[in-house]
Formats: structure tokens, sequence, C-alpha cells
């Protein structure tokens, strides 16, 4: 099954587009939700944790500008889902999950589509994965309340991370924020509501 075409509304990159419509959304919920897998909403996953809207997990794919040879960062792999687009469009994912459950969770479901270009970590968002760093694409899915200089740190010279910020109760502010030796610049692109971030 296929997406609306009106929820990429915006997204010039193609390939963004034929990789969310190959990949079975479906596959990334619990069997009471199956039936609203192509709705363009955000939905719960448990744990307290959502699966992000298509339209948004294209927008936020986008600004990463993936060409297919990064290594990408994510935080916060949920249910796995925008782990699998990632994966799809760039060389290496490495995703951070804090919650056990999700996290064994969604390597059942990725390795279930075959998605091997993927390792995984349980543990906090905000320490990164100095292990791996630096990396060329960072991509955060839960909101901290600023923006975490770790996963700066992390992010190589000329890379991009996309991350949401904010508190719960207020508003929430997408930002692209480009590396650029020992500067940082930060770009506002949307209003969002995602989970907070966990320490």
């Amino acid at each position: 099954m296929r997406f609306p075409q009106n929820i990429f509304y915006g997204i010039k990159d193609k390939r963004i587009i034929e990789v969310i419509n190959s990949i079975p959304r479906e596959d990334f919920l619990p069997e009471s939700l199956k039936d609203y897998a192509y709705a363009d909403t955000a939905l719960p996953i448990g744990s307290g944790q959502t699966i992000s809207q298509p339209s948004l997990v294209a927008y936020m794919t986008q600004l990463l500008e993936l060409t297919g040879r990064e290594r990408v960062l994510e935080i916060g792999t949920g249910s796995g889902y925008q782990t699998a687009i990632l994966a799809a469009l760039a060389h290496e994912v490495y995703t951070i999950e804090i919650i056990r459950e999700l996290h064994e969770e969604a390597k059942q479901a990725l390795s279930k589509l075959g998605i091997g270009n993927v390792q995984y970590k349980l543990g906090s968002g905000y320490e990164g994965w100095e292990e791996y760093a630096p990396f060329d694409r960072i991509m955060v899915t839960a909101a901290p309340p600023e923006v975490p200089p770790k996963l700066v740190e992390q992010l190589k010279d000329k890379g991009r991370m996309v991350v949401p910020v904010g508190d719960r109760d207020q508003t929430q502010i997408l930002k692209l924020i480009i590396k650029s030796g020992n500067t940082m610049i930060e770009e506002d692109k949307s209003f969002v509501r995602f989970v907070p971030m966990v320490e």
C-alpha cells in the first residue's frame, strides 16, 4: 500500500518518497493499530512513545540531505520505522534507544525486513555513541530541552543534525544544525511535538 501523494508536499527528493512507500509501516505498529498505518498521523507504540507521522518523517529525512554515503547517528530508535528509512538512504545507521522493550522490538522488525546496515545500542541518547564518532548526520527523534553538547561534538565538520528542541508542555522547534569548524549554524524549521528525550 502506498501513502496519499499529498502527504509528500514539499518533498523534492524523490528517493525519500520511494523509500517511504516501499517500507511497510504496519510492521512497526502494534496489532491493534495496523489499520491506521497509512494515515498521516503519529501513533502510540507503547512505553509512552510514538511513531511520527509519515509527512514529518519525510521532511526531517530531507533536511539531512543524504546521498547514500553517510554514517548516520539516530537518537531514539523507537519502533525502528525512521531507522529503516535512514538505512535505505545512507551507508550505515547507528541507533540508540533507552527503553529496552522498544530496542528489542525494533531490532526484530528491522531484521525481518532484511535490513543489515544498522548498529544498535541500548542507552542514553544524550551521550551519543563516541566509539563510532564522528558522524556525517545525526537525527534526533525525541525532544531535549536544549541541543545536547555531546551530539554536537560527535558531528563531523559540515555535518547536519536535525533535532526537535523544547519542553513537553511548550512549543517545540525543529532545528537544523550545521557544524562549521568550531561554530554551529542553527536554523529553526517548524513547530513540532515530540516525546521528551530521556536522561
